[in-house]
């Protein structure tokens, strides 16, 4: 698993690495039953603190991505996973903010609505 990290981005380490995370599930890097390399192992390889690491794997365990053994260690869920009732509402946020900032920045409705297909296509096929 490749991770690139912006140290110098305003976005925080662990968003950086959820999101790695997320798009390598969602690309087939990473599949149901795959390990993640150990909290302490994952830390040193990409320089970051290894409470870094851990909040990343317990907010995708909480998301339900990944399953978190004591013996196995991190692993990617069956998928697709399902989400917790929760989750409905903090994607809705999210695409209204998504939404409004496009909406904002002068993107027409169609250009909008072209890539969100063009990237749920390019996903749909590859869990």
């Amino acid at each position: 698993m490749l991770i690139e990290l912006d140290f110098n981005s305003q976005k925080p380490i662990y968003e950086q690495l959820y999101e790695q995370i997320i798009l390598s599930i969602a690309k087939g890097t990473l599949t149901s039953g795959d390990s993640l390399p150990a909290v302490r192992t994952l830390a040193e390889e990409i320089g970051i603190n290894l409470h870094t690491v851990n909040k990343t794997y317990n907010i995708l365990k909480d998301e339900g991505y990944l399953l978190i053994d004591r013996r196995k260690g991190a692993l990617v869920s069956k998928l697709p996973i399902t989400p917790k009732t929760e989750y409905h509402d903090h994607f809705l946020d999210e695409l209204q903010l998504l939404t409004a900032k496009s909406h904002l920045m002068g993107m027409k409705e169609d250009d909008f609505i072209a890539a969100c297909k063009n990237y749920f296509n390019h996903y749909k096929g590859e869990l």
